[in-house]
């Protein structure tokens, strides 16, 4: 369909230059300037190759600055929510986002990433952004995790280690029974997973996932750049670079 919309707008171009260039003979009719373009476009057809490498590029940059400009009008929500979990060094002054869910199978490709990340560098700190979009099942696994959070702030990176690195399914009784063997207390726990402030924060996570045309998991905020799926630990590292410097 792009492709169409591109040859459609080079005919239209190629039609009016060529309108233009004949205007002053009465005797070229509509007829004759469409054959013109139609034969310009089979003789040239790499033009369209050409003038669709640059739309694409030019929505790339222009993506990519709305992104920027959301990311700096959403610093305080991307980087310092209080209903965050942090991996890593709570107080590091590198700072990575990561949206994601416990049921995503790049995720749990990705935790092993992050964890060497980590190990590398003592200053990193990773913000994990609850971002249930695999179902019902998610979004209780999530609500415990929030919950637990809320609880045991001091555990949460070790909960969300050993239930985004578990197998099977994780669903409301598999993250209930993560933070209890954590030594979460369950009457507690529950009490706090009914807090309406957990379903706020995650619809805001939402929102600005949408803002940020996040659809998938898992996607990274590393400076100003985001980052989409599970790239990989050097790429991932080579992007903290970037950002750093």
């Amino acid at each position: 369909m792009r492709k169409l919309l591109i040859a459609a707008g080079a005919s239209s171009l190629l039609a009016l230059s060529a309108a233009q260039a004949f205007s002053a003979d009465n005797a070229v009719t509509r007829d004759d300037v469409g054959q013109i373009v139609r034969e310009y476009l089979l003789d040239n057809p790499e033009i369209l190759i050409e003038m669709q490498t640059i739309l694409e590029d030019r929505q790339k940059q222009e993506q990519r600055i709305a992104q920027e400009q959301i990311i700096a009008q959403s610093s305080q929500t991307l980087f310092n929510s209080a209903y965050d979990g942090i991996v890593g060094n709570p107080d590091g002054d590198v700072t990575v986002v990561e949206f994601f869910d416990y049921n995503c199978g790049y995720c749990k490709r990705a935790l092993s990433d992050m964890e060497a990340l980590i190990e590398e560098n003592p200053n990193l700190r990773f913000v994990m952004k609850e971002f249930p979009i695999l179902g019902p099942d998610s979004q209780k696994a999530h609500v415990v995790s929030m919950a637990f959070r809320k609880l045991m702030p001091e555990k949460y990176a070790e909960f969300h280690t050993q239930l985004l690195g578990g197998t099977g399914r994780a669903d409301e009784d598999s993250a209930i029974q993560v933070a209890l063997g954590l030594g979460a207390d369950e009457t507690a726990l529950r009490e706090a997973m009914r807090d309406d402030a957990i379903v706020a924060a995650i619809n805001e996570t939402y929102e600005l996932a949408n803002k940020l045309q996040i659809t998938g998991t898992p996607s990274y905020v590393v400076g100003k750049e985001l980052v989409f799926g599970a790239l990989g630990k050097d790429t991932l590292s080579e992007k903290i670079k970037t950002a750093t410097q």
